[in-house]
């Protein structure tokens, strides 16, 4: 299942789960060091006329969303036979690392005297992603529960109506036969355990009497450091300021930068806006103060498979600086860069991903093929940064910048793509493909090689660089000739999914892929109003949506990654369908044109969460989110399809000003 909500700050990432538990907490960076690893849970219960119940006690009936125009969570939680209900405001604070959850615990019974209700908060912690060596204590100087292991610090205070928490414990769980110290809650009272060593939990709970429909306000943190002093700072700055404070500065602070463009969103319906800045601040989430744009803090996958998403894709990564750049957000756009500029390596190639510190990400990617050494990459990635990079320029006008850059990224990726080719055909040498399933050449490796070529070319003509100038630009023209020679096929009316090169003949994989008609375009080896590209997204539409079903795209035909109905293409993504609507947004020539963007548009608004989270894929019967959610770079082609649209808007003299940015 999805998570439900992701808030963060830069340094640290909180997921929140269908029950309103925390089930992912990042720190130091975004994406690395999940110190509740997904399986854990930091969650949240009610005791009440002797009665306790957990909020993953199907009595609750639980209402995931989020605050419009701010990283905040709010969760409506009723239990009527608690008679009990709450109301829940989650954010992390944005100057520091403070996870903050505002309550508002109300008794529904509308007849009778004062009613004792206790609130309590559960924690485990694998902490460093680690079971063993954890100490969980009550300090009495800051009257707070602390759990640490080394470097990693986090304390958990509380106060309801202002008063502090009035009961504790400590304790074990998964050992020694312990369930964990969530079972010392059942009657309402906690042991008061001090501290305890090993693979340790900790509850703390608030007592609240309440009238009849009476409500009163509760206050709960996680202070999240690096020592036990600086926790503890981070925790008396809390009791200075006031959390209600904290709250409302956060908030303000969200709403400030995502509304400080204004732009008109005409003809554009309430769902559809509310879900382009939801999507702008979901990716920002995920951005680290180190300019690492991780794919997804979704730890759910790992269950699954072999590994997560909180990793940074080159590929997924540059279709959100991309994002961020058309949106007005230039300074975190340029972080990623400068990201970027410290993990390529020597020979001006990306590798496959990278972990959020810029060490080297897990990957499937041998290094060897047949006996013979093979870069284990995927080419676009690498062309992807510079293509974006020059898009960036394009909006910020940061020369300072780039002549910073040049030597150490530009001109190293753009000697490498140069290098990096078949001379008979003037391709791309083989790689792995978007996808990252298939190794050969991919008609969207060799689109994004050519545009990113192309910026190398305006790079050095902005620069002065004529003889660099002449060779990238020359590079791209022999790209687009074996582009059009070699992958477009006349007689099918599209673009294959790639070639084969072998020592006496080529190898067509004539699939329908999405990606090869729309990278084509994109990267402008031809124009969106090209009839070769008319005709080939024609045939991709006709054989990827999905039908009979949701609608939507599916990446290429007969995509067998999570495959649920095996009479479909495949499921649907949000990705191929919003490139879709980005296809009818360019070859658009009135705003009569643009429907089926609109269409497009309010189908993603549709299968999005509450929360705004948009998943990776769907299920196409029922349109349930599947895989990783949320994934960046669907909402990364949220946002960079509605700016398409404004922009288009003003191409056609519909309005002057919709998009504010450039």
């Amino acid at each position: 299942m999805s998570k439900a909500l992701t808030l963060g700050n830069g340094r640290l990432l909180i997921n929140l789960g269908s029950r309103a538990e925390v089930r992912d907490l990042y720190f130091p960076y975004i994406g690395l060091e999940n110190h509740i690893g997904g399986h854990l849970a930091h969650s949240l219960g009610v005791f009440a006329d002797g009665r306790m119940s957990w909020l993953t006690d199907p009595a609750w009936d639980i209402v995931i969303e989020s605050e419009d125009d701010v990283l905040a969570g709010k969760i409506r939680a009723t239990n009527l036979v608690l008679a009990v209900s709450l109301l829940l405001t989650d954010l992390v604070y944005n100057e520091k690392n403070i996870f903050i959850r505002r309550a508002v615990v109300k008794n529904l019974s509308a007849s009778g005297g004062p009613r004792t209700i206790k609130i309590f908060f559960h924690h485990q912690f694998e902490i460093y992603e680690s079971h063993t060596a954890h100490t969980a204590y009550f300090d009495p100087a800051s009257r707070a529960i602390i759990h640490y292991r080394n470097r990693r610090v986090f304390l958990i205070n509380a106060t309801l109506e202002g008063k502090p928490f009035d009961d504790y414990s400590t304790g074990v769980f998964g050992a020694e036969g312990k369930e964990g110290t969530h079972k010392d809650a059942e009657d309402g009272q906690l042991a008061k355990n001090n501290i305890e060593h090993g693979q340790v939990d900790s509850v703390i709970g608030l007592t609240a009497e309440l009238a009849p429909l009476e409500e009163k306000i509760l206050y709960y943190w996680l202070a999240v450091g690096k020592a036990i002093s600086e926790a503890a700072a981070l925790n008396e700055y809390v009791l200075k300021l006031g959390p209600g404070h904290l709250v409302e500065t956060t908030k303000n602070f969200w709403r400030a930068w995502v509304n400080r463009r204004r732009f008109s969103f005409h003809g554009l319906p309430h769902e559809v806006v509310r879900l382009f800045n939801k999507s702008l601040l979901i990716i920002r989430a995920h951005i680290g103060h180190n300019g690492a744009i991780i794919a997804s803090g979704d730890s759910n996958v790992w269950q699954k498979g072999k590994d997560t998403y909180a990793y940074v894709w080159p590929r997924d990564a540059s279709a959100a600086a991309l994002a961020l750049s058309a949106a007005g957000d230039l300074n975190v756009a340029r972080l990623f860069f400068t990201f970027c500029n410290s993990v390529l390596s020597p020979d001006g190639y990306f590798m496959h991903k990278y972990s959020p510190d810029g060490s080297l990400g897990s990957s499937w990617h041998p290094w060897l093929r047949d006996g013979e050494r093979q870069l284990p990459i995927q080419e676009d990635g690498t062309a992807l940064v510079l293509w974006t990079l020059w898009r960036h320029y394009e909006i910020s006008k940061d020369l300072e910048f780039i002549e910073e850059v040049y030597n150490s990224l530009i001109k190293k990726v753009a000697d490498f793509l140069v290098l990096y080719r078949d001379e008979r055909t003037g391709l791309p040498k083989p790689s792995y493909d978007l996808w990252e399933e298939k190794w050969g050449v991919a008609t969207y490796t060799a689109a994004s090689v050519y545009g990113a070529l192309s910026a190398a070319g305006n790079f050095a003509r902005l620069l002065g660089k004529v003889k660099s100038e002449n060779l990238y630009f020359d590079t791209a023209a022999a790209m687009k000739n074996g582009i059009l020679k070699y992958l477009y096929d006349e007689s099918r009316g599209y673009f294959v999914k790639m070639i084969t090169p072998g020592p006496e003949e080529i190898v067509f994989d004539y699939t329908i892929d999405v990606s090869s008609a729309y990278g084509v375009a994109a990267f402008a080896v031809l124009p969106f109003a090209d009839e070769r590209i008319k005709r080939a997204m024609a045939a991709t539409e006709t054989a990827l949506t999905a039908r009979p079903g949701i609608g939507g795209l599916a990446r290429y035909h007969n995509d067998a990654y999570n495959r649920v109905l095996p009479n479909l293409a495949g499921n649907p993504w949000f990705i191929a369908t919003l490139w879709l609507a980005q296809y009818y947004v360019q070859i658009a020539a009135a705003e009569s044109d643009l429907v089926p963007v609109k269409d497009l548009l309010n189908w993603c608004a549709r299968y999005a969460e509450r929360s705004g989270i948009m998943s990776e894929q769907l299920q196409p019967a029922t349109g349930q989110q599947l895989s990783v959610a949320p994934l960046v770079w669907s909402h990364a082609e949220f946002v960079r399809t509605i700016i398409a649209y404004l922009d288009k808007l003003e191409a056609l003299g519909v309005c002057e000003a919709c998009n504010p940015v450039y």
